[in-house]
């Protein structure tokens, strides 16, 4: 879902640097409009590309923000403490919960699960 909202709120971004882009080009054409010299209208067009130089930078960074919150919620969501509603949870009146705990074995140790003779199996590529 993370990346869901990531991916709209780079579009929202987009839509407001496109938008300013097309005020600074409309903004720009009114001072060469208005401009009498050369020099005036070299200075519009200045002007125009500050202006979208700013945008650019403002996308970038509301893009780099996008990407940050969605890895802060991921990494919440990895440390979260948190236990679904109803399992675990002890029936009204009763003492010990519905679904138990698998308690560890003591003294087990855990043996791969691959022939000892051959290599292990490769790990998944292509997450």
């Amino acid at each position: 879902m993370q990346s869901y909202k990531e991916k709209i709120s780079n579009m929202a971004s987009v839509a407001k640097e496109h938008i300013t882009i097309c005020k600074a080009r409309a903004q720009e054409k009114a001072e060469k409009a208005m401009a009498r010299t050369k020099e005036e209208k070299e200075i519009a067009k200045e002007r125009r590309k500050a202006k979208e130089a700013q945008a650019k930078m403002q996308l970038h960074a509301e893009k780099a923000e996008h990407a940050a919150r969605k890895l802060n919620a991921k990494h919440s969501h990895l440390h979260s403490t948190h236990t679904h509603q109803g399992y675990n949870q002890p029936a009204a009146g009763a003492t010990a919960p519905m679904y138990p705990q698998p308690q560890p074995v003591v003294g087990a140790t855990t043996a791969p699960t691959y022939p000892p003779s051959t290599h292990p199996p490769p790990e998944a590529k292509y997450f």
